[in-house]
């Protein structure tokens, strides 16, 4: 029986078969090189053609591929679903997911994330709230992720190390040491953590910092989707962001350089900081 379905305007259909036969390594390529050249507009302050990139990266079926891909099939939470029970581990089941993604790029309604727990890393015996989007919505998040990253590792300080690809602990670790080491005077380490800084993140601050961003309305939709959990039933989300999601530390980043203490009111710690170099 042929379950294939209809693909974008202007493909073939696009089933199972074409999934397995797919040039993965072709549309990853679309997907980097255009995510280099929002990089370079960013860099340079082309922000007409910033925009004019991100929106191309918006309808690029390379990177609805890419996205659906990484979600459905690379992801260690491909088998976690969220309130709608949805997963896709088959390949008919991940090209149906591609083809309704790139049909529903300009009309995706967001759901509410699925709140579970589970025991925080530092200490077990507490429980961190997580919560996990429907399986379209983490496609959807995955694209526009790949056009919203590249501008933001274009303006973040070299020294910011939190949230960004390609960098983790271990490049802030590096860095200083590198700069106890030399000659510096620097002889203090700021080690502070925001408590519940995805719960206190506000909406319309991150949206202002996003600026004249594309998908802008959309993440203003992820952001007010709310929450269900089980027992208690739905609830709006007036601040703050879910963990959980792909799209959770894309929320975080535009409040780089100390915007998300502005923002929770901490203009004490904002002043202090900026006086000293860091690494976040």
């Amino acid at each position: 029986m042929d379950t294939s379905v209809n693909g974008p305007e202007g493909l073939p259909s696009f089933g199972g078969d074409a999934w397995e036969r797919a040039d993965w390594r072709y549309h990853e390529e679309q997907v980097r090189r255009l995510r280099g050249r929002i990089f370079k507009a960013a860099r340079e302050g082309d922000w007409p053609a910033v925009r004019s990139l991100q929106k191309l990266m918006l309808r690029s079926w390379s990177n609805t591929l890419v996205s659906v891909r990484q979600v459905t099939q690379r992801n260690t939470g491909r088998r976690t679903a969220g309130i709608d029970g949805l997963v896709a581990l088959t390949s008919q089941a991940r090209a149906e997911m591609a083809v309704h993604v790139h049909a529903t790029i300009g009309s995706h309604q967001p759901s509410p994330v699925r709140r579970v727990y589970v025991p925080k890393a530092s200490d077990k015996a507490k429980m961190r709230p997580l919560g996990i989007p429907v399986l379209a919505d983490r496609c959807h998040q995955g694209r526009v992720g790949n056009a919203l990253e590249p501008e933001w590792e274009a303006r973040f300080e070299p020294r910011s190390y939190g949230f960004r690809p390609g960098r983790g602990c271990h490049d802030a670790i590096e860095s200083l040491f590198i700069t106890l080491c030399g000659k510096s005077k620097r002889v203090w380490i700021l080690d502070a953590d925001l408590a519940a800084a995805f719960d206190k993140i506000s909406h319309g601050y991150l949206l202002e910092a996003l600026g004249g961003f594309p998908a802008r309305d959309m993440i203003a939709g992820w952001l007010k989707a709310g929450i269900f959990e089980a027992g208690k039933g739905f609830a709006p989300t007036g601040e703050g962001t879910p963990q959980g999601g792909l799209c959770s530390a894309e929320h975080k980043p535009p409040y780089e350089q100390c915007w998300v203490m502005r923002s929770a009111g901490l203009l004490a710690l904002v002043t202090a900081m900026l006086g000293v170099e860091h690494c976040a």
